[in-house]
């Protein structure tokens, strides 16, 4: 049953070639061992089995489970800065691992400012991983942000960035995605831990970033973004193609569990695109709604600025 359900798949992906040539290929071996596997009257080995689903980017979850039980990957914990370093490269290999084409979306769901336009060597970037570790880490011992200095990972954080920004990309925000940030920057403003001079240069950044993200919106066709005031946003991260999609659900600020199933993707792609359609799309709404979206951001930084 188990091998029928993985010839039926790469019968899927590989369209009208070939499958015993393909099999022959990929396995290495002659075309009438492959026949034999094709026509069931041999079995694969585990490691053949492995090859063509790793070849195929096929996701041994829908195999191996039932509509009520499915395998999951998680990430590994980051407790400390340094564990930052392997959270990057292995967000980057989930990207390598995907077939990345114009056949991609990214789908975000916002409740706070989606971590990869804070990739970048600037003080909002360096205070974001400051609250992170923070906020993570319980015997983290608060230091004044002054004297934080995360590892050097800043080559692995560009090429993320770039990664995610070369995609297509839909975005769902509303009117909380940019507060966490704000009320992060009060809160260790009033601690004293947060010096007004470095506050209120994290606030200009922020401002910076949040007019980079409007004129993606009025500029770039492969950016989408949506406001929705009547869901929960919740920071999933689907990333969907028609050959394989992965459903990033997050524990944490920097743990997520990873599921391949494709019944799970096919349901979380319908969530999503329910909620777009219950959305204003401010690419398409007409310039007095994306002004009115991103001026409320604006006067909530001013807001702050003036308190500060």
């Amino acid at each position: 049953m188990h091998q029928e359900a993985l010839l039926k798949e790469i019968r899927r992906k590989i369209g009208d070639k070939s499958l015993n040539d393909e099999i022959a290929n990929i396995l290495n071996i002659s075309y009438d061992a492959a026949h034999r596997r094709t026509s069931l009257k041999a079995k694969f080995s585990f490691e053949e089995a492995l090859e063509l689903a790793k070849y195929y980017q096929i996701s041994l979850d829908q195999l191996l489970t039932s509509d009520h039980l499915i395998l999951a990957q998680r990430t590994s914990a980051v407790t400390k800065t340094e564990d930052l370093q392997s959270f990057f490269q292995n967000t980057l290999s989930v990207f390598e691992n995907l077939p990345l084409s114009d056949k991609m979306t990214i789908y975000y769901s916002a409740k706070d400012i989606p971590f990869f336009y804070t990739l970048s060597d600037t003080l909002l970037s360096r205070f974001k991983i400051y609250v992170w570790m923070n906020l993570l880490n319980a015997k983290q011992v608060f230091i004044p942000f002054l004297q934080f200095s995360p590892p050097q990972f800043e080559a692995d954080t560009q090429k993320l960035r770039r990664k995610y920004e070369d995609q297509n990309v839909a975005e769902l925000w509303n009117g909380m995605t940019v507060s966490s940030i704000l009320q992060q920057v009060l809160f260790y403003y009033e601690t004293g831990l947060l010096k007004e001079n470095e506050a209120q240069i994290i606030l200009q950044e922020l401002k910076e970033l949040i007019e980079y993200i409007e004129q993606k919106t009025e500029n770039n066709p492969k950016f989408h973004l949506y406001e929705n005031e009547l869901m929960h946003l919740s920071n999933d991260i689907f990333f969907h193609h028609p050959q394989q999609s992965l459903f990033a659900l997050p524990t944490n600020m920097f743990g997520y569990i990873l599921i391949k199933d494709a019944k799970t993707c096919d349901e979380t792609l319908s969530y999503f695109e329910h909620q777009i359609k219950n959305s204003k799309s401010l690419n398409t709404s007409g310039n007095r709604d994306r002004k009115i979206f991103f001026n409320k951001m604006y006067e909530q930084i001013e807001v702050l600025h003036k308190k500060l």
